[in-house]
């Protein structure tokens, strides 16, 4: 297909040519990477105009319950939402549970909602390869708000935080000592904490939510025109998830009034880039024609303490210069 008649499609809502945009910018093959790059630069004046919220959470806090739920709220209101939900995949086999649009099953059937599941490979922070490029095509494709699920299964999460706008953390509400369950440089990422399952016991919600409200006033704050809140919801009953929203849009007003929220996306476009810089110039090299013959060599090398690995380093840079 024409690029040019796919963006179109795109443009107009189309879900098969948006699945089709996505599969070309998620592909490896470096012909798919070119066109995925000209479909992008093509839906590019047509981006940029949706919210995006990354969500992260422990396995078992109730992401996709809540996630179903919010999204299923904000359509009410009105919105289009996109969700790109991504799996843990296996560090064996590589491959992926895929199993988001089983677990929001009536969100995935709402005609106003769009969801996807990608395996994150080995990508650092549970978040795709391509999560930025897709984010694009789905605000391209008219939604207007953009939920990232992360795996939250221990990596870095930084890398979710750095792509969206707001980066929203779910805790359990009944595991018991709470604050022990929770990375401080995660909480440091939070523009707000959600305590889910809060239906399960009421006091002993009310409880983490003192604890995390305490334990955030000796962070240093995120960011400086905001305050990071600690709401509860049942996700399961529907109870203080439209309150989840309020707080959201009260959060991009400030963010927009300030100017604090066009400041961000700046600094992540940057940050994108070098993202993306380090990524191809690691593909050159490995493909180099002098490395990679070598590799494979200086690496068991390095591997049998034969060599250290900056003679190793040292060496194949060489290679890769000639």
């Amino acid at each position: 297909m024409e690029l040019q008649t796919l963006a179109d499609q795109i443009r107009e809502g189309n879900i098969r040519a948006i699945g089709k945009g996505i599969t070309l910018i998620e592909s490896k093959k470096p012909e798919h990477s070119q066109k995925a790059s000209q479909l992008l630069d093509i839906l590019l004046p047509y981006t940029g105009n949706s919210f995006r919220i990354g969500i992260t959470g422990v396995p078992g806090v109730g992401k996709s319950t809540f996630i179903e739920s919010f999204g299923g709220s904000l359509t009410e209101k009105g919105h289009r939402v996109a969700v790109l939900a991504v799996d843990p995949s296996s560090q064996i086999t590589g491959g992926s549970i895929l199993g988001d649009k089983t677990r929001m099953e009536e969100l995935s059937r709402n005609p106003d909602a769009f969801i996807r599941p990608s395996p994150a490979g080995d990508t650092l922070g549970g978040v795709a390869r391509r999560t930025r490029e897709t984010m694009l095509l789905c605000e391209a494709a008219g939604y207007d708000i953009v939920i990232v699920e992360t795996v939250g299964v221990g990596q870095s999460e930084t890398t979710v935080a750095s792509m969206v706008d707001f980066f929203m953390l779910l805790q359990l509400a009944t595991a018991g000592d709470e604050l022990q369950g929770i990375k401080k440089g995660v909480m440091e990422l939070a523009d707000a904490i959600i305590v889910n399952k809060a239906d399960i016991d009421k006091q002993k919600t009310e409880l983490a939510r003192q604890q995390y409200q305490n334990a955030l006033h000796i962070l240093r704050p995120k960011s400086r025109n905001w305050i990071v809140p600690v709401l509860t919801v049942s996700a399961l009953r529907n109870e203080g998830v439209s309150a989840v929203w309020d707080m959201l849009d009260s959060f991009r007003t400030v963010m927009q009034q300030t100017g604090e929220l066009e400041e961000n996306r700046r600094g992540q476009s940057v940050d994108w880039m070098w993202a993306l810089l380090m990524e191809d110039l690691k593909t050159m090299f490995l493909n180099h024609k002098e490395v990679k013959g070598i590799f494979p060599q200086i690496q068991e090398a390095v591997t049998s303490g034969i060599t250290t690995p900056s003679a190793a380093s040292r060496r194949l840079l060489n290679l890769f210069k000639r």
